[in-house]
């Protein structure tokens, strides 16, 4: 199995913005229908020329500059290469009519004020101002119509967030602080006292942790990394307590972790299936977890056994799906997700722009 989250290049995803871009276009087509003239061939040909550009125009700059550029914060960027556009385009418009205008000879016969204008100086004068305020009003039009979209988008997107929160986060609470997971920490535990092991009082301290965590900081919309991977560790640490030959289960935490923050229990269900999972029929446990974290962005990877529960893949399946819409909804376009079965091991890669 395999899911990969990418995002999206062309920034028409639903039929309502499809239906604005045609009422657009038809509305500059009926123009170009109302201006054109019969036999008057350099009015058609301006008019059918201006259309052509105004079309790669708009779209170079709704498709590649605003998402790519201004979106992103790159306004001086985006201000260059918008200017960049207009004058080629308005050079490019300038060349097609002059050539047009050349080879059919339309200075001598054309409407006035064409005839006799000889010199590329004629296009390049008033006619070529106004169709830089034309290309000027065209790269308006689509940024406007652009970041009205995106924060459209983000506005639906916020308020989904916090309807699934408030209808979830009960849901999410109670997956993390579930009755046997907590039951079988504290029967660890309780092993632990009755031989009077060294490992009690921290076991009993590393429990509190956990549930401090998952009671009083998974409330907020972010949580620093290190309290998060710290969550992850004490989540080990317990299970640890239960399984006899632990020496197959490891996380390594490498890179360099300082403010960055995360979304609370983004991973835990990875490995919550890992361990319900990783456990073959003679009762050998291997589970290796692997943390990268570069600058602002953070790389998981989860191997596991397929033990002896592979056939019993309905909560696991659902506790999964939970996850990736989650990551969905809050990490759109800033997460690449791979799940695969390999060699009898069950495999998570996730890479999390934070």
């Amino acid at each position: 199995m395999e899911t990969t989250i990418q995002s999206s290049f062309f920034g028409v995803k639903s039929r309502k913005q499809i239906m604005l871009h045609i009422s657009i276009w038809t509305i500059f087509v009926f123009m170009h229908l109302i201006q054109s003239r019969p036999g008057e061939d350099l009015i058609n040909f301006s008019n059918s020329s201006l259309f052509v550009i105004n079309i790669i125009l708009f779209y170079l700059n709704y498709l590649i500059l605003v998402p790519r550029l201004l979106l992103h914060k790159k306004t001086g960027l985006y201000i260059f290469c918008a200017i960049v556009f207009i004058a080629f385009f308005t050079f490019l418009f300038r060349e097609l009519n002059y050539e047009f205008n050349k080879n059919y000879n339309v200075f001598n016969r054309g409407p006035m004020p064409y005839r006799g204008a000889r010199s590329r100086h004629f296009f390049w004068g008033l006619k070529g101002a106004m169709i830089a305020i034309n290309s000027f009003l065209i790269l308006a039009i689509g940024t406007i119509i652009r970041m009205y979209t995106e924060w459209s988008s983000n506005e639906i997107t916020t308020k989904q967030i916090e309807a699934q929160k408030s209808s979830s986060e009960l849901h999410f609470l109670k997956n993390q602080i579930s009755p046997h997971f907590l039951f079988n920490s504290l029967n660890s535990i309780y092993s632990l006292t009755t031989k009077k092991s060294n490992d009690a009082p921290e076991a009993v301290i590393t429990l509190s942790e956990l549930l401090r965590y998952m009671l009083y900081q998974t409330n907020q919309d972010f949580v620093l990394l290190s309290n998060e991977l710290d969550y992850v560790q004490n989540y080990l640490k317990l299970q640890r307590l239960r399984i006899a030959n632990n020496e197959h289960v490891t996380i390594n935490i490498h890179g360099g972790i300082n403010s960055q923050k995360i979304r609370p229990l983004l991973l835990i269900s990875f490995i919550e299936n890992a361990f319900k999972y990783g456990t073959d029929f003679k009762g050998h446990t291997k589970i290796k977890i692997e943390i990268y974290v570069k600058d602002d962005e953070l790389q998981f990877t989860c191997i596991n056994l397929i033990g002896s529960r592979k056939n019993d893949k309905t909560s696991s399946g659902i506790g999964l799906q939970n996850t990736k819409d989650r990551l969905s909804l809050l990490y759109p376009d800033s997460h690449w997700l791979t799940i695969k079965e390999i060699d009898n091991e069950f495999v998570v890669n996730l890479t999390l722009k934070l």
